[in-house]
């Protein structure tokens, strides 16, 4: 694989590949090892692409809900998909087959969030129930239950660190959790996330995404602000920068032009470069350095963006699209061969 300080130029990404599924896309995960891309969409079944050529295996008879959120166990070995059933489903991923290896009635109403830790050996996920659960990615044991939430759980982020879990709700509030005890630590304000519209008498917003920088000194909270009308989507996408010490927004990423605009996703890249995956009226990856409050770069994709992920080179990108797409981008010059490894 390539080394990405060396290559890293989001300014020449492109799509190198584009794999179908049946219904529109609403996530997607790359498994440690780099062999594959699962992906949850519209339906109650997953769709397993190779990374080297595309081809799809479809997981099915897992749920019954549409699938919303995936996490990996310890080295890949097992794929955890959420649904809006509640249930928390795993599979071999490299089974020829995939079959259900177990299920679990993990919320009331919709899994929304997952993530899993550094080494694989946790998975947290968070539901319209308000409760982020963590749960032991091998066996499927209950760790840990986290309440505290007054809104529906749309974020759940293992700190790099290992020591913390953090989750974000729709009331724009970020908690931390010590992962020794299960106990809460702090919080953050992320308000300027959430929007109550009274006409309309609804909440909406949230915090969507969460991403800590590689070396522990910044949060990114990602999301929408603005929503003058939340029923038709009227709202911008927005992204807060906290000092992880301080708790203060350091910075706040406006992104103009992009109206009806949602972070779903925030992500890293080795440059100390934030990326993220946003949806509008098109789907739209941004890139914002810490210090500058606007983007650098976009890459307008081929349809509305749901989810993104980063591969571990650091340099490709799979998106999780409305049009029943996972694209693979690279974010790099192109090259002779652009298959990924």
């Amino acid at each position: 694989m390539s080394t990405p300080a060396e290559t890293l130029d989001p300014k020449l990404a492109h799509v190198v590949s584009e794999w179908k599924h049946d219904r529109p896309m609403n996530g997607v995960r790359i498994d440690p090892q780099a062999r594959y891309a699962v992906g949850v969409s519209e339906d109650a079944v997953a769709s397993r692409f190779h990374l080297s050529d595309g081809t799809r295996t479809v997981l099915s008879g897992g749920f019954q809900g549409w699938g919303r959120a995936l996490a990996f166990s310890s080295e890949g070995e097992f794929v955890v998909t959420g649904s809006t059933d509640g249930q928390i489903t795993w599979w071999e991923t490299a089974a020829e087959s995939p079959e259900p290896v177990r299920i679990i009635a993990a919320h009331k109403g919709w899994v929304r969030s997952m993530d899993n830790s550094v080494d694989g050996s946790l998975i947290a996920t968070g539901g319209n129930d308000n409760v982020v659960r963590v749960w032991n990615a091998d066996s499927g044991e209950a760790v840990y239950e986290l309440t505290g939430h007054e809104g529906h759980i749309y974020s759940v982020l293992f700190h790099p660190g290992g020591q913390w879990l953090l989750s974000g709700d729709l009331k724009g509030v970020i908690r931390q959790w010590d992962l020794t005890n299960g106990t809460e630590m702090r919080t953050f304000d992320a308000k300027k996330l959430h929007t109550y519209n009274a006409g309309q008498r609804v909440d909406y917003g949230g915090v969507r995404s969460l991403a800590v920088s590689p070396d522990g000194k910044l949060l990114a909270a990602g999301g929408l602000f603005e929503a003058s009308n939340p029923f038709a989507g009227v709202n911008k996408p927005l992204v807060l920068l906290f000092d992880w010490d301080s708790q203060e927004v350091k910075q706040e990423h406006v992104t103009d032009g992009i109206e009806r605009g949602v972070v779903w996703r925030l992500e890293w890249l080795s440059d100390g470069s934030l990326m993220g995956v946003s949806s509008g009226s098109e789907g739209v990856l941004l890139f914002w350095k810490p210090n500058a409050p606007g983007d650098f770069h976009r890459l307008t994709l081929p349809n509305q963006a749901r989810d993104m992920d980063l591969h571990p080179d650091g340099l490709h990108v799979a998106v999780a699209h409305h049009d029943t797409s996972v694209r693979i981008i690279r974010l790099a010059a192109k090259t002779a061969t652009t298959p990924v490894d």
